[in-house]
């Protein structure tokens, strides 16, 4: 892709010596702590999706992404500027972070879209296939073999999705599809976040997307501006921090625990996600709807758990390399 090849992934050694392994590489053991901090993030970020499903009803939603880019950018930059010297802040693959954070800026253009047409707890069920979709390509992109139990956790995800979308019932729609086509993004996104593993500090590589989104938005948003109330630019600017918060709080829990606990408590999310569409719009999915999220999530956290199945004794940094396999927006 982008007329790059690279050769798969070398793998780990699945023994390592721990009189090998330098001190502060040996595994984190303080798993509450990790998993307080994933749920605090599960929290966070679904209630920053509300909030832009509710701009997106009075703003453009090339707008709302604006905001979520640029003061998410304005949030994290002091904190990246004193942990970082300089030469740490200098990537040394510029070019395929520069793609990196453009998909995740059309996956998060993509998933807004879809806010702003369907319920929160459909579009993120719908977000979710982004793991299955990393299955398919991971073997084209990345030279990783697929065994076959990970193509049954792709089969039966796509069967979930059908239970949501039920063409032919007038559920399909471009909101679906929007939301689908961000999946499917951020499928790409996650190919590309491991490729660059390792290559920069977590977040300063968060910190490149962060300018990445905020600097083109900040062209675009100028063909769609809406001057907004004071009480939505306070909204505004604080759907940044919640992203920025969100982001910052798996980064820490990933420091603490190894991704084989952490990535399944990332479908937490939709827990949060279907508690705030009620409170918020009184949605809820019919029995349908819950059937579908159901077998999504579950492919996912099936894909999810055979694909980190072989870190269990991995170094942290391995570790911190496969924080990827969590969808981020």
């Amino acid at each position: 892709m982008a007329g790059q090849t690279s050769p798969a992934p070398a793998q780990p050694n699945p023994n390592p010596s721990p009189a090998n392994l330098p001190p502060n590489n040996l595994l984190p053991t303080n798993l509450l702590l990790g998993a307080l901090l994933m749920l605090a993030a599960m929290v966070l970020l679904p209630i920053m999706d509300g909030l832009a499903k509710g701009l997106s009803e009075r703003y453009p939603v090339l707008q709302v992404v604006w905001a979520r880019y640029l003061f998410h950018l304005i949030a994290m930059l002091p904190l990246v500027l004193m942990r970082y010297k300089p030469r740490q802040l200098v990537p040394r693959r510029a070019g395929l972070q520069l793609l990196r954070g453009t998909m995740l800026l059309a996956g998060t253009a993509l998933f807004f879209g879809g806010l702003a047409q369907l319920p929160q707890a459909t579009v993120l069920a719908l977000f979710f296939v982004s793991p299955l979709v990393v299955t398919v390509l991971a073997p084209l992109l990345l030279g990783e073999r697929v065994g076959v139990w990970r193509v049954v956790a792709v089969a039966v995800g796509f069967v979930g999705v059908l239970l949501i979308l039920r063409p032919g019932s007038g559920t399909l729609s471009w909101g679906a599809a929007m939301a689908l086509g961000a999946g499917v993004v951020h499928g790409f996104y996650m190919i590309f976040t491991r490729r660059l593993a390792g290559s920069a500090p977590p977040l300063v590589t968060l910190g490149y997307t962060a300018v990445v989104g905020a600097v083109i938005m900040s062209v675009v948003v100028i063909f769609v501006w809406v001057t907004p109330t004071p009480a939505d630019f306070v909204i505004m600017v604080l759907l940044g921090v919640l992203a920025a918060g969100g982001h910052f709080l798996l980064i820490k829990a990933f420091d603490h625990a190894p991704a084989t606990f952490l990535a399944p408590l990332g479908y937490a999310e939709m827990v949060t996600a279907i508690l705030y569409g009620f409170l918020a719009y009184g949605h809820l999915p019919d029995a349908l709807g819950w059937l579908g999220i159901t077998v999504i999530v579950g492919a996912g956290v099936a894909v999810t758990l055979w694909e980190t199945r072989g870190a269990r004794r991995m170094p942290l940094r391995a570790f911190r390399e496969l924080r990827s396999s969590r969808p981020k927006r």
